[in-house]
């Protein structure tokens, strides 16, 4: 079924507007009949922040916004979806067009600008599918115009602990002036320390969900430093690496397109959001699991990003060039990888790779 709504879905999707062409896949899933998701391969599992991942490939926050298809999507064979980024309040974000193609490169470059239904119908979705299983997180942002953006993650984390199986604290978004300020040390530390206050408070009605915090590939190895250190001493149960980049690769062929301001991501981003996975992965010596994300478009990516250090990978900008059918691909790939090594988990190589990758030439972005 997978491969027939590939078949027909991307050759009509590519012609269409990009935005045109993600709500027209939004709607196709929430249309898809109930299927029954093959058998995951054990080996595949993964124990991460407290929860237990059938299989390590994730949805990828930025495609289901809304809380509309996590189920169809979890049934067509992801381990788990990321809804978001959701805001408080409802947001328009910036005037179209704002979502761009780079055909022959196999990238994406946005500047949605968190647009979003709000808070209140992210919610009523969610709890309306509550008892349908499935890890589906929360990715959680601040209103443009907010007065206080602190403030704002905290009411999410308040809102969304009953029904959210993890948190995403996004302070990573190029596309929402200021927003990356708050992975400055300060700025962070006191944004970290009240949404980890906000889900104490919540944690005896709500139980205890994980806090995540994505971080953007652009950070210095400095800036890194400290936003590894704010991490582990305010206690965080994971991280993301990476949102989308700013920098634009001199090896992009779609020159035209890439001028359009925006975060970058799909197949360019690869190199550098695995490089920064390898940098964190050191950086936090174990102290939590990462999520890699950033250009994962085949199994050999999917890899070489766990032998980086994470922990679970996650897809979005490759769904739009090779299409849903990817998922499986991986999946199969990586049984395959452990077949053949005499491994019994994915586990056993997460991270192998991380010293000898942090030794390397930075990657030319």
């Amino acid at each position: 079924m997978i491969r027939a709504f590939d078949a027909f879905s991307l050759p009509v999707l590519r012609w269409l507007d990009p935005e045109d062409a993600h709500r027209l896949a939004i709607q196709g899933l929430r249309f898809l009949p109930p299927v029954k998701p093959r058998p995951e391969d054990p080996k595949l599992a993964v124990r991460a922040f407290g929860l237990n991942f059938p299989n390590p490939i994730g949805m990828a926050a930025g495609f289901d916004k809304n809380a509309e298809v996590p189920d169809a999507l979890l049934r067509l064979g992801f381990g788990f979806v990321e809804i978001g980024s959701v805001t408080p309040k409802p947001q328009a974000g910036n005037p179209r067009p704002r979502l761009f193609r780079l055909e022959r490169d196999e990238a994406v470059i946005n500047r949605m600008g968190f647009n979003n239904d709000g808070a209140e119908a992210a919610l009523r979705r969610l709890a309306a599918r509550a008892e349908h299983g499935g890890i589906v997180g929360v990715n959680v942002g601040a209103n443009k115009d907010s007065p206080d953006r602190v403030a704002d993650y905290v009411k999410l984390i308040e809102t969304f602990a009953p029904v959210a199986s993890y948190f995403t604290v996004n302070v990573s978004s190029p596309n929402t002036p200021g927003l990356r300020n708050l992975q400055e040390g300060a700025l962070l530390d006191d944004l970290l320390g009240r949404v980890i206050d906000a889900r104490e408070r919540v944690r005896e009605s709500a139980g205890d969900t994980p806090v995540l915090l994505k971080i953007a590939p652009d950070l210095s190895l400095a800036q890194l430093d400290d936003v590894v250190q704010v991490a582990r001493s305010r206690r965080v149960d994971g991280m993301i690496v990476s949102n989308t980049t700013i920098a634009r690769p001199s090896t992009l062929r779609e020159e035209m397109r890439a001028k359009e301001q925006g975060g970058l991501s799909g197949r360019p981003l690869f190199r550098l959001s695995t490089r920064m996975v390898a940098e964190t992965y050191v950086r936090v010596e174990g102290a939590f699991p990462l999520i890699g994300v950033g250009g994962v478009d085949s199994g050999g990516a999917a890899l070489t990003k766990i032998r980086a250090g994470a922990s679970l990978i996650q897809l979005y900008s490759s769904l739009v060039y090779k299409g849903l059918g990817l998922v499986d691909e991986i999946k199969r790939d990586l049984t395959s990888t452990l077949l053949r090594t005499g491994r019994d988990a994915l586990s056993e190589i997460v991270g192998a790779d991380a010293a000898t990758l942090t030794a390397e030439d930075w990657p030319g972005m």
